[in-house]
């Protein structure tokens, strides 16, 4: 580090020290509230608690997926060193995050025991074949003691025949293994282990002892997957309970083929990932994804390629999806396991189109020619279908809707903060984004005669904090507290403009910028992710006006449906106790009630899928309710007040 930049990094320090300070520590006030119940605005949209994934660094493989091998299908060369993790987007290339950039696949032998076979290879490119008294080991594998692991392998002697060993091992000489006869025809071979240890560092080994052999593929997940889906990630996705996924992509979108991803999910060709680092291992496909939405009682939202791809592409997949088996596609869909059609309703056209960094960027005045083109030939396919179109505040966006306002159901805007210094207004970050979005497309109402009679809303399909060390891998940042208030008073925004945003999709669900965080063996919570939770399985779905100035208290109310109860969320982001003071009409309270409470006095604090919760959701019965309400420092309070 040089001088000028160790000299800026102590002023930073002081700066974001004397900020935090000079709001965090205001004093104690008393703030006074006006709900009228009988002022109401548009219901909520329940897609507002929308979540995104994307094939990106540890969110799908190594997150959701429950695929614990790294490179199954051998895209990279198997080499005797071992250095898988290099040019990786980790804090380092130890990180247990990290993606790779080599083989993690590693020769037991002499270097030129192990070489790649390009001609018939099973899958890709080539084939490693494996000479007797040689073998390949994968390292670095999260094991958990007395936890069952199920896999297979696909195998080929290159004569008659080949005995191989393939063990599971988690320390010296401690292992459990399978005896395998392989013959001259590729077989696929089922094995199971048990582990004798938890740790972190487990390897898998494929030894031959006689007979030259080819391995086609391997497979080695926890035997509690669930469709092919990591148990913990589902059961904490369960609690999350968001009503739709958008999915692939992000940037990932542009340069992906939807044909890869489909078929048998051994003979699906590997591919570099298009838009991120590592390999693209295309096992987790549309029909993957459908599974994963149907377990999670979830909607799909399927992005296009609009990058790279095509409108016959585009239209193509859309009858893969959503047409019957007399169709085309809908006969393949059938074919490859799922008879019923998929049914997916909202479809992003593109993603971010008007970025340089994106695959197949193109000018606006180019681009609105795709996005009509496309739009046109999926409405052939499925003319129900709800396309989104990809804008973004500006320019871009004033162009799509004067010149594709026939061609869009709603448009999407995405958004990401940095850190700000001061404790109140990086809280506050968020909200004012939302609000800046939602102030240019009501401007845009008035300009544009294209959108008259017209209500296109906006779905907010990327918005987040993205700051910080990538700690959990490619992208994957930390969350603290602080975000979690500030993902609140987000909410909050969008709950007061339920008449122009239809749909927000947090990006990203799982590591990378994701509100859940899993490392090998264990998923968590992020702060973040607990503030969607409390909010979307709680608040009401009736938008009710507070009137009154009680900054930088933020304070949001709603009816339940069925209007028997209040929900009340009130963001304290300072370290003060404060009070909020309701003046209450149309309505009475009925004294009792519930509180959930995510509150800590650093905001700082976060969790861990590995270290444990520092922040947690506080859950209270409340009995003897007045008007007036006490909100801890540094907190996210949601009242649920039944009304006589």
């Amino acid at each position: 580090m040089s001088k000028l930049s160790f000299v800026f990094t102590i002023f930073l320090a002081v700066v974001v020290t004397f900020g935090s300070f000079s709001t965090a520590f205001a004093t104690e006030q008393q703030h006074s509230v006006t709900i009228d119940t009988s002022k109401t605005g548009e219901p909520i949209s329940k897609y507002i608690y929308g979540q995104f994934i994307e094939h990106l660094g540890r969110c799908i493989y190594g997150g959701i997926w429950a695929q614990m091998l790294e490179d199954r299908k051998f895209y990279y060369p198997i080499t005797p060193e071992y250095d898988p993790y290099r040019g990786t987007r980790a804090v380092s290339k130890d990180s247990p995050y990290a993606v790779v950039g080599a083989s993690p696949w590693q020769i037991i032998g002499p270097n030129d025991s192990v070489t790649m076979v390009e001609e018939d290879s099973f899958v890709g490119e080539h084939t490693p074949l494996i000479q007797p008294g040689s073998g390949i080991r994968q390292l670095d594998l999260g094991l958990i003691k007395d936890k069952q692991y199920v896999g297979y392998i696909y195998l080929r002697a290159k004569q008659q025949s080949a005995n191989v060993t393939i063990s599971l091992v988690w320390g010296d000489n401690q292992q459990d293994s399978v005896q395998i006869s392989a013959t001259n025809q590729y077989v696929k071979y089922p094995f199971k282990f048990t582990a004798g240890a938890d740790t972190t560092s487990g390897k898998l080994e494929i030894k031959v002892a006689d007979g030259a052999c080819f391995v086609g593929t391997v497979s080695l997940m926890p035997a509690d997957n669930i469709d092919g889906m990591r148990a913990d990630t589902l059961a904490v996705l369960k609690e999350l309970n968001a009503p739709l996924y958008r999915w692939p992509g992000g940037n990932f979108v542009s340069g992906y083929d939807w044909r890869d991803g489909i078929g048998d999910r051994d003979k699906r060709p590997p591919r570099t990932n298009p838009a991120w680092t590592g390999v693209e291992h295309n096992d987790f496909g549309i029909h993957e994804f459908i599974h994963f939405c149907r377990l999670l009682n979830s909607e799909p939202l399927v992005t296009v390629n609009t990058g790279f791809g095509d409108a016959y592409s585009a239209a193509a997949e859309l009858e893969y999806s959503n047409g019957s088996t007399d169709t085309l596609m809908g006969a393949l869909r059938a074919k490859n396991g799922d008879p019923e059609p998929f049914n997916v309703r909202y479809w992003c056209i593109g993603n971010e189109m008007w970025g340089r960094w994106q695959l197949g960027y193109m000018s606006l005045r180019h681009y609105v020619l795709k996005h009509n083109w496309v739009v046109d030939k999926m409405r052939e396919v499925d003319p129900d279908i709800v396309p989104i179109a990809s804008g973004n505040a500006g320019n871009w966006s004033r162009g799509l809707l004067r010149n594709c306002a026939d061609h869009i159901d709603l448009i999407a805007e995405h958004f990401y903060c940095q850190e700000r210094p001061d404790l109140v207004e990086h809280i506050a970050w968020i909200a004012e984004n939302i609000r800046s979005k939602v102030e240019f497309h009501k401007e845009l109402r008035q300009e544009l005669d294209t959108l008259e009679g017209k209500d296109i809303r906006i779905a907010m399909t990327e918005w987040n904090y993205w700051y910080g060390p990538h700690i959990f891998g490619e992208l994957g940042t930390r969350y603290f507290h602080k975000d979690g208030l500030g993902i609140a008073k987000g909410l909050h925004e969008y709950y007061r403009n339920s008449d122009m945003v239809f749909m927000a999709n947090y990006a990203q669900t799982v590591n990378v910028i994701g509100c859940i965080k899993a490392s090998k063996t264990a998923a968590a919570f992020e702060t973040t992710g607990l503030v969607l939770k409390l909010y979307g399985n709680n608040f009401g779905t009736i938008p009710i006006e507070v009137a009154g100035d009680t900054e930088p208290v933020d304070v949001a109310a709603a009816w339940t449906d069925g209007r028997k109860a209040i929900t009340i969320g009130i963001v304290n982001p300072t370290r003060q106790e404060q009070k909020v003071t309701m003046n209450l009409k149309g309505a009475q309270l009925a004294g009792t009630g519930k509180l959930g409470l995510i509150a800590n006095s650093d905001p700082q604090a976060y969790n861990d899928p590995d270290e444990g919760a520092q922040v947690v959701i506080e859950e209270k019965q409340l009995s003897n309710v007045t008007n007036t309400l006490t909100v801890p420092a540094l907190s996210a309070s949601l009242y649920t007040l039944p009304v006589r």
